[in-house]
């Protein structure tokens, strides 16, 4: 069972930034996730609402913000001074940072309430540029963008994203010619499970915060979690010899 930091280790750090992903690193686990949007002037920010608003001091939509102008903002400011300042970092930084790691990086294109042009050539290319592409996945809410990426480059690993009960969805992924679901850890049982890995995906359910539900996953035979909490997963599955993790 492998271990995803959610926006780093968002339980405990301030989601989406270097300290947190940091943090999911020192505690063992095998990826983290991120959230990308673009702002006003191309560049790709680690965030994961439309707005700056609710993770930083900031306001305004991050498209409407040019880099320079979202890399001023604390993203760490409701932690009330206890991680110093925290500035959004972009995606290239965290990349960088990842690639001297062998640490795999699930990035999530933020694209399904606005449209980002080119969004996923961008994203793709900074792969090929980092030499990242195996440790990748890409996955969204927005369907047709994995879908994009999979007429630009089939060997990239692509996930769709889902949060309600879907008919068959491996049936669905395998028409899209995606590599993974990432639903809601609520919808996955047993036929999902067996149903994804007939037809050779991975299933990777998100948020898991629970190890009762992690225990539950585990044992469902799920490939990999992704939890706000990276060390507590970590120390669970070490301390327990019969749930291994998957290196």
């Amino acid at each position: 069972m492998e271990i995803y930091g959610h926006r780093g280790a968002a339980g405990t750090f301030p989601e989406n930034t270097m300290i947190s992903f940091q943090e999911a690193a020192r505690s063992g686990a095998d990826g983290i996730e991120l959230d990308v949007h673009m702002s006003k002037d191309g560049e790709l920010i680690v965030i994961h609402d439309e707005t700056v608003d609710r993770t930083t001091n900031g306001t305004g939509y991050v498209r409407d913000l040019t880099y320079p102008q979202i890399r001023k903002l604390d993203a760490s400011y409701k932690f009330k001074g206890k991680y110093g300042r925290c500035p959004i970092p972009t995606l290239d930084e965290v990349l960088e940072w990842a690639a001297g790691l062998s640490l795999k990086v699930n990035i999530e294109l933020k694209n399904n309430v606005f449209e980002y042009p080119y969004l996923e050539m961008k994203v793709l290319d900074l792969l090929y540029k980092l030499n990242m592409k195996d440790a990748a996945v890409l996955s969204s809410f927005n369907h047709n963008s994995m879908a994009r990426v999979v007429s630009l480059d089939s060997t990239v690993e692509t996930a769709v994203l889902y949060s309600l009960q879907m008919f068959e969805p491996w049936r669905y992924a395998k028409h899209m010619s995606v590599k993974s679901l990432h639903p809601n850890y609520r919808t996955v049982n047993d036929i999902v499970i067996y149903g994804a890995h007939s037809e050779g995906l991975s299933v990777r359910p998100y948020t898991v915060n629970d190890t009762a539900v992690m225990k539950k996953l585990y044992d469902l035979g799920c490939d990999a979690l992704i939890t706000d909490y990276p060390e507590k997963a970590v120390k669970f599955f070490k301390t327990d010899k019969s749930k291994k993790r998957r290196l």
